[in-house]
């Protein structure tokens, strides 16, 4: 496993955060928003602030982790532009403004809020800038104000909070009021919050996340988490999402390491493990792993996030059991993402898909979704847990 630290550390330093320093709009603030297939910069285009909290996210992470003065500064800058994607009127952050500074789209959606959280607790602490955890507990109160309701949390409203369609989280041809993807990434918000703050009132609600997760999310028979709900958390598909399966396993893991409860890590951890090992016997093949599954059919594209999701998860389900396929599992992964998934051209980053034969899609490198956040992250937890990894 050391030679896998090794590479995933380099192709970080010497491939990732370049690429995402080299986006940096001086002129406009934060980041520019759209890089299509062709490596053609588009300034002129919209900057979503799941992007932007992402990259802020990502930089404060990158300086804790590696130490390097500049990251702080990049974060710093994504920072500003957070601020401005902030509605100082009815509070929550918008999903887009324009390459101008203009609101683009002003939905306020509970994923996005989640993301804020994250980054922002993240910016507080690499900085220490009090102001910026003050903000993320503000959002915290939004979120619990207006985006949830006596059942747990829902998703899409207008800028002053009024409730209106999902169409931005809802796929596959359904039209979902609640769905397990705002719910996780909810739940990690609250745990960098909670990590960065210790707050109890922040704590009791992430043990109903995971109540929640146990109770209606996850399908003991399949051995899978539902994705699209009604209010009631009937599932309205059958559609078994692979990568957010495996990246479940090991963030919801994470959640149940900073609240530190054995009793709840004892009665939660048993099924992120199964979560995991559906996933290896379902998606995992030796040329990647598979995007989902919708009503028995397999979706085999193979997309950037998934993959650094699948390395990720496989490797936190080997830290837990020592089972050694999970451990090659991880192994596997890398071999797949360094030969396939990361792109060799000069400017580019990661595909953000390729077919199951290993074809790139004429899909952006960076999009307001494709953003080092999910790749980064992979390599950054890597690193962290090198010391018990590579033994």
């Amino acid at each position: 496993m050391a030679q896998l630290v090794a590479e995933v550390r380099r192709e970080l330093v010497d491939h990732i955060i370049p690429f995402w320093k080299g986006l940096r709009d001086d002129l406009g603030g934060g980041y520019i928003g759209l890089v299509d297939f062709d490596l053609a910069r588009h300034p002129e285009a919209d900057k979503g602030c799941i992007l932007n909290s992402r990259i802020l996210w990502f930089f404060s992470e990158a300086y804790r982790t590696l130490g390097n003065a500049s990251l702080l500064d990049e974060a710093r800058h994504a920072y500003e532009m957070l601020k401005r994607m902030t509605d100082a009127t009815h509070g929550g952050v918008f999903w887009a403004l324009r390459a101008d500074g203009a609101v683009a789209d002003a939905t306020k959606h509970t994923y996005n809020q989640g993301f804020a959280i994250y980054a922002l607790a993240a910016y507080y602490r690499a900085s220490g800038d009090a102001e910026a955890l003050a903000r993320a507990k503000a959002l915290f109160d939004v979120v619990e104000t207006h985006c949830r309701d006596a059942n747990g949390y829902l998703e899409a409203f207008t800028a002053d909070w009024q409730p209106e369609s999902n169409e931005k989280l809802s796929e596959n041809g359904v039209m979902a009021s609640r769905t397990m993807n705002t719910l996780l990434h909810v739940m990690e918000g609250y745990t960098g919050l909670y990590e960065a703050d210790r707050d109890p009132v922040v704590r009791e609600k992430l043990y109903e996340i995971l109540g929640i997760l146990e109770a209606h999310i996850w399908n003991p028979v399949k051995r899978r988490q539902e994705v699209f709900f009604d209010l009631d958390y009937n599932t309205l598909i059958d559609l078994y999402s692979y990568g957010h399966d495996i990246e479940t396993s090991w963030l919801a893991d994470h959640t149940l390491d900073a609240l530190g409860d054995e009793a709840l890590t004892a009665r939660i951890r048993p099924m992120l493990l199964a979560m995991a090992d559906q996933t290896y016997a379902d998606a995992l093949t030796d040329h990647g792993f598979a995007n989902e599954c919708e009503r028995g059919v397999v979706d085999a594209k193979r997309t950037w996030w998934v993959q650094a999701e699948a390395l990720l998860g496989f490797l936190n389900a080997w830290e837990r059991t020592g089972e050694a396929r999970y451990r090659d599992a991880a192994r596997s992964q890398w071999r797949y993402i360094k030969g396939a998934m990361i792109d060799p051209r000069e400017g580019s980053e990661w595909y953000a898909y390729l077919t199951e034969a290993g074809e790139p899609l004429r899909l952006p490198v960076v999009d307001p979704w494709k953003c080092p956040y999910h790749n980064g992250r992979m390599a950054l937890e890597v690193i962290r847990r090198a010391p018990e990894i590579e033994v």
